[in-house]
């Protein structure tokens, strides 16, 4: 027998009902005794603790899982830390009056750190993550009814075309097995209209040559030792602080130092230790220009592209006013072909 928690979470859910699709066969799916069903071939995808799971294993985004179990509200906001809200209109240039009452797609949503924000402006957020991080943003946002979490695949999402009025993705697409890939699924996903923007990983600063030499260790080493070793890499901050107060060359010794191990420096140690482990475990990691992600987003048919303040943050609008959504469709699947 179901819990009242648990019927409450799944009433929550069938606001989603119209723009999901079993992925399966595509046929639409409703709602039944806290699961959803594909109505033409039967799957079943359950909710569980506030979670619509449309993948059965986290696949490479354990680390993930890993460290935003860690670091469940740590970049989360609160009174005198507004950091969150402050990075998310410089990394998609949203604002608070164009999205509020929209429907809004976080992409790679993590413990949940930016869908707060954007709920908090009044949207209507699905966030999806491939890693169990996604029960993390379920129990940070569970006093939200503006926000669904979805445990989903990027590369397989559960949506019906033109189901968003905008979509974001903020330091996640890097860490897909095909970034572009990843990236030209979801424009289908917008409104005529609608507007995308995404943050990548930068190419054009090399300072993190050293890192990628040792990412091949860290990357196949388990969770909870990297996780053991990043503690300590965190401690070098202040060896940063101290060189800084050296006078002439205490700046260029730790840019050397930087070089040669590059680390965050957040005055935050928790900060530190999460985004050190962020940036060393992942199985994937990309960087990208600006010259390439403009292409993916032109072959997408996208419009109205922007550089946002934030490398690489770059913005898109789907084009809208067409006489029939075949023929817009057409459209962008003519620009992804002649992309390839």
């Amino acid at each position: 027998m179901q819990s009242r928690e648990q019927k409450d979470s799944a009433a929550h859910f069938a606001e989603l009902i119209p723009m999901l699709r079993c992925l399966e066969c595509t046929g639409e799916l409703s709602l039944d005794s806290g699961h959803f069903c594909c109505k033409k071939c039967g799957v079943d995808y359950p909710i569980v603790d506030g979670v619509a799971c449309f993948v059965s294993s986290d696949n490479y985004a354990t680390s993930f899982g890993f460290e935003w179990n860690k670091h469940a509200r740590t970049q989360l906001d609160h009174p005198g830390s507004p950091v969150s809200e402050e990075d998310f209109p410089r990394k998609t240039g949203f604002t608070p009056e164009e999205i509020k009452g929209k429907w809004v797609l976080d992409v790679g949503c993590g413990m949940g750190r930016f869908a707060d924000v954007a709920s908090r402006w009044g949207a209507k957020v699905v966030g999806i993550d491939l890693s169990r991080a996604a029960d993390m943003a379920a129990k940070n946002l569970s006093d939200r009814n503006n926000v669904w979490i979805c445990q989903a695949n990027i590369f397989q999402l559960p949506f019906a075309v033109k189901s968003f009025d905008y979509i974001y993705s903020i330091g996640v697409l890097h860490h897909t097995p095909d970034c572009q890939r990843a990236f030209e699924g979801l424009p289908r996903l917008l409104k005529p209209s609608g507007i995308i923007a995404v943050w990548l990983y930068s190419a054009y600063n090399k300072w993190y040559r050293m890192s990628d030499t040792y990412r091949r260790i860290t990357t196949k080493l388990p969770n909870g030792v990297l996780y053991r070793l990043c503690q300590m890499a965190a401690v070098l901050y202040y060896v940063h602080v101290g060189l800084r107060h050296i006078p002439i060359l205490g700046r260029t010794l730790s840019g050397v130092l930087s070089y040669v191990l590059p680390l965050p420096l957040y005055p935050q140690w928790d900060w530190r230790v999460l985004d050190t482990f962020d940036w060393y475990s992942p199985k994937y990691q990309s960087k990208h220009t600006y010259e390439e992600v403009f292409r993916w987003f032109e072959g997408c048919g996208l419009r109205d592209l922007r550089v946002l303040l934030e490398p690489i943050s770059v913005q898109g609008r789907k084009p809208g006013g067409f006489l029939n959504s075949e023929c817009e469709e057409d459209v962008v699947e003519a620009g992804l072909r002649n992309h390839r």
